[in-house]
């Protein structure tokens, strides 16, 4: 067996008293592709840059094989020092390999990064692409890639998913979508507990996997709660019925006791409660042939859609396609150039941004979920003590008059997500909520926004979450076209697919009946009985079969029937195929009966 290019061992290491890594071990082979979960706070990011090299541990030995090399993606990348953003990338390079400047360059066109571009002046999303193009860069043994999906598009990711494959090194990815650990891990760690946990398997059997762990943990417990009881009934029983101690079985019972209490239990669950608000009107928003363009540029034309109560609507697009402007257009911030908007009565929106904008460093926790006023939170009909209400969000009573400024970035959102689920909605829009939440925590959300009785519109590029959650799909491609589908990510894109299908088949049959009307075939004597009778009913069948279609798109195009009946929507879309291709065949024997016809006349 060859050696692992990493190995950690009896790794210790505190903030403070408390212990975040203790005793821990593990090992990273040359093959290795693994994603290391644990719930914001584990201490993931830490072990990370304990792997890196980046922080010395307290106590135990990291050992790296001679001459491998390891490339770091931080959560927060730091250009400065840099003039451009191509001449940090060029810093990823090792000393062997500077004069190799022209894989920067390689890079740049594939993450479609600005070069030229001062850091100071990039957005969050070009410096994320940057910071990654420079962890590629230098082609290492071990890549260690914390939350590379963040600010990312879709078309990014699905790149950056095309290139890890491709990748002969080994990985240790840190990441909340679930999509892109599901197509590019082997092997789980699962820190907890300041103990590394590894399942050889891939990352969709991790929760069955974490299941049976805290069930095997919970059964030890209880043993453990009825061997200490027996023992203090014997200590009771026993030592008043003899003079005598047993100064052994005493030395176990406390010996269990002090067990019991060092016992750190498994972290509870968060338990997300959300405020309701009044009934909006049945429709909710109704957009009629909006159009916007900036700088010349198209962002859609001619879009028209009608959101009702209840619907759940995600809008997906690469960076820069107009996501949040259809946005701000639909919530009515902005006017669209042309077109109409119309929202319903009654509408109380709540809007939660990625930008954390209400979050201030010098406010403390209380603050932000109280305004100010007190200890107690009014949740709807419900009245909470802030202790409560931050236990529900695993957040520790004690942290409550802590400054925001000390806490993490998953920290930080689950405060944001907790501060406005107490408030009142009944239309809820969410920019990029995932980024920087554990998947318990996305798990929750997703169960909560599934009991909303409102209506949400979902701006993500996370794909599972869009399939978890949305009921329809606005798309924007980027390049000014836009479409709305049924259904999650998943489903925009096997309707693409069958669309682009149809569109290759139709041009194929249009070409083939060229060829076969001009293909100079030998004069026939007269149409057969059959041949006229077929010429005679074809255009009425013709006809009936377009209707059907025209009926079938329809009652396709109607968002929410995918979430009435996914199984009736996929089987619709079957028998449009179907008919189209049924249709095909009648028009392709209706042009032939026709030349056929023609050609006796002549």
């Amino acid at each position: 067996m060859a050696p692992p290019i990493l190995s950690l061992r009896s790794i210790d290491l505190h903030w403070g008293s408390d212990p975040v890594l203790d005793k821990l071990e593990m090992h990273v082979g040359a093959t290795d592709r693994l994603c290391l979960v644990g719930r914001n706070g584990a201490g993931k990011s830490t072990l990370l840059k304990v792997i890196a090299g980046m922080i010395s541990p307290d106590g135990g030995e990291r050992w790296v094989q001679p001459g491998a090399r390891i490339a770091y993606l931080p959560q927060e990348p730091d250009p400065s020092g840099y003039a451009t953003l191509r001449d940090y990338i060029i810093g990823g390079l090792s000393e062997d390999q500077q004069f190799e400047t022209y894989r920067a360059d390689v890079l740049i066109d594939d993450l479609s990064v600005k070069g030229d571009l001062d850091p100071a002046t990039a957005s969050g999303g070009e410096l994320r692409r940057a910071a990654l193009a420079r962890t590629l860069i230098g082609e290492p043994e071990l890549l260690l890639l914390d939350e590379p999906t963040n600010h990312m598009d879709i078309a990014t990711i699905e790149w950056l998913e095309g290139y890890l494959k491709a990748w002969r090194g080994a990985m240790v990815l840190i990441s909340h979508d679930r999509t892109f650990l599901n197509n590019l891990t082997n092997a789980c760690l699962w820190l907890d507990r300041g103990q590394v946990r590894r399942m050889d398997d891939r990352f969709e059997n991790f929760e069955i996997w974490q299941n049976k762990i805290f069930e095997e943990e919970a059964l030890s417990l209880k043993k453990l709660d009825k061997l200490i009881k027996e023992e203090t009934r014997w200590s009771v029983e026993g030592i008043s019925a003899r003079r005598t101690r047993n100064m052994g079985r005493m030395r176990r019972l406390r010996d269990l006791r002090k067990e019991r209490r060092e016992t750190v239990k498994a972290t509870g669950n968060v338990v997300i409660t959300m405020a309701g608000g009044d009934k909006s009107g049945a429709r909710v928003i109704e957009a009629k042939a909006i159009s916007k363009a900036y700088g010349g540029r198209t962002l859609f034309e001619g879009f028209s859609t009608r959101i009702v109560r209840g619907d759940r609507v995600g809008i997906i697009g690469p960076n820069g396609s107009g996501k949040s402007t259809l946005l701000k257009i639909l919530m009515g911030e902005i006017a669209p150039d042309s077109g109409t908007i119309q929202q319903g009565t009654n509408l109380l929106p709540l809007t939660i941004d990625q930008k954390r904008a209400d979050l201030k460093d010098d406010m403390t926790i209380m603050d932000v979920l109280t305004g100010g006023k007190g200890e107690w939170m009014h949740i709807g009909d419900e009245t909470k003590h802030i202790m409560t209400y931050l236990k529900e969000f695993l957040f520790d009573p004690s942290v409550a008059r802590t400054p925001v400024s000390s806490l993490s970035g998953g920290e930080r959102n689950r405060l944001l997500i907790a501060a406005n689920f107490a408030k009142p909605s009944n239309l809820l829009v969410l920019d990029e909520p995932t980024n920087d939440l554990d998947m318990d925590t996305l798990d929750l959300l997703q169960e909560v926004l599934a009991d909303y009785k409102g209506t949400i519109l979902l701006v993500s590029h996370d794909r599972d979450f869009l399939d978890r959650v949305v009921t329809s799909s606005i798309v924007l491609e980027g390049d000014g076209s836009i479409t709305e589908y049924a259904g999650g990510y998943s489903d925009y894109i096997v309707q693409k697919k069958l669309a682009a299908r149809a569109v290759s088949e139709a041009q194929s049959s249009s070409k083939n009946k060229v060829v076969r009307l001009s293909g100079g075939k030998k004069k026939a004597k007269k149409l057969t009985y059959k041949d006229q009778r077929a010429l005679d009913s074809l255009p009425a069948e013709v006809e009936s079969l377009s209707v059907q279609i025209a009926q079938m798109e329809a009652e396709l195009s109607d968002p929410a029937l995918y979430a009435k009946d996914p199984e009736g929507f996929q089987k619709l879309s079957a028998t449009i195929e179907a008919t189209r291709a049924e249709l095909d065949a009648k028009e392709t024997r209706w042009l032939e009966l026709e030349e056929l016809a023609e050609s006796l006349k002549s």
